[in-house]
């Protein structure tokens, strides 16, 4: 399919991430997944070659290169391998803005050049043991003191929680209002190794083995007011802000492993023989392949316009909900049907789509749930 998202300078940043994936990532991910996290050396390596500082102005260290396309390059290049780097994903695409656009500039001089360098690895802490999608619900509290906040809750599902040396919680520091769940919410960085921050054990999950993923607990942490990320009470607002990138990353990541599941497919079909033909020549083979090659087509053609419209700076929330909608089913399903083909050895880990397999449900969940997508196109179109 021919594309026209992305340009030259985006050509020769896919040719070196591609170099640095088959040096620094394909020979070792086995061996980081058996451990459940990738290797905190690894960011240092990204930002050494300049990949984790792409969009880090070039005052603080940066390429200085705007624009979220360069990161999309990098989720490509990885996800149609089954080489998943969610926590790099979370540090770039999801974390990074929040500082680029509310930071001071004595906190961007504080953590941006060594956000770029590697040195510092970025996560955010959201969702709670009772509060997912509603934000509103957020129970952690960070109480106002004449020198900083008294912080204490816990928050749940944190990717990157191990590795994470800065964390952006969300916590509540006024009460709401009688007619504003949402008034009241702040961003706090809190920074490992503060007394109170505690990082609990690594969630198990079924799919995502190279991404840690705890819980976090805060009793009594002091959080100096110098570490308030924007104005205090408007973090439901810089929430909402961000949301649309962080569903076209989620969007990105599905439809790219999407078409490797296709591609990985069509080379074991081509080579595996049965009852003395080759797979590919039976003609459930050639529909089945026709139907996810047809979907991965459609899905590209609409994640496109998505990078193109948010690269304008145009992409509406609900827009966003519906390509994170559309490329997470289609991720689901052609993942699935691939899989078919492969037999007994679908299901065995030592094959890649057997990984791309689990770690494709949870995109239907994280970056809020197919249902929430739904809730939110529906009442969009006035329903």
């Amino acid at each position: 399919m021919l594309r026209d998202v992305f340009e030259d300078d985006h050509v020769a940043f896919r040719q070196m991430v591609g170099a640095f994936v088959g040096k620094e990532i394909r020979p070792h991910y086995r061996e980081w997944e058996l451990a459940g996290r990738i290797p905190r050396d690894l960011f240092r390596r990204l930002g050494e070659v300049g990949i984790l500082g792409i969009a880090v102005p070039a005052q603080y260290g940066g390429a200085g290169e705007p624009g979220y396309k360069y990161s999309a390059v990098l989720t490509e290049e990885t996800m149609r391998e089954g080489l998943g780097l969610g926590t790099v994903r979370v540090h770039m695409d999801i974390v990074l803005p929040y500082l680029l656009r509310y930071a001071s500039e004595e906190q961007k001089q504080r953590w941006l050049p060594k956000v770029a360098a590697g040195d510092l690895v970025l996560a955010i802490a959201m969702t709670e043991p009772q509060t997912g999608s509603d934000l509103a619900g957020i129970t952690t509290r960070a109480e106002p003191r004449e020198d900083g906040y008294l912080l204490n809750g816990s928050k749940t599902f944190i990717s990157g929680a191990v590795n994470a040396d800065l964390v952006i919680v969300v916590a509540r520091t006024s009460p709401p209002l009688p007619d504003n769940r949402r008034h009241g919410l702040s961003l706090l960085v809190v920074e490992k190794g503060m007394d109170g921050f505690r990082v609990g054990g690594e969630l198990h999950k079924i799919g995502l083995r190279t991404q840690d993923t705890a819980e976090l607990f805060f009793d009594d942490v002091h959080v100096p007011h110098d570490n308030l990320l924007g104005a205090e009470g408007e973090a439901f607002g810089y929430l909402g802000h961000n949301l649309p990138q962080e569903r076209l990353s989620i969007a990105v990541g599905s439809q790219a492993a999407a078409q490797g599941a296709v591609a990985m497919a069509v080379d074991y079909v081509r080579d595996r023989r049965i009852f003395g033909r080759t797979l590919s020549e039976f003609q459930n083979t050639k529909f089945v392949l026709a139907e996810c090659l047809a979907e991965v087509e459609a899905g590209q053609a609409v994640v496109d316009r998505a990078l193109n419209t948010h690269e304008r700076g145009q992409l509406s929330p609900v827009d966003a909900a519906k390509v994170k909608l559309f490329a997470s089913e289609l991720q689901g399903r052609v993942t699935d049907k691939c899989l078919q083909l492969f037999g007994g050895y679908g299901y065995i880990l030592d094959y890649p789509i057997a990984r791309m397999y689990a770690d494709a449900r949870v995109t239907r969940i994280y970056g809020g749930t197919s249902e929430v997508m739904k809730t939110i196109i529906s009442k969009a179109a006035g329903l």
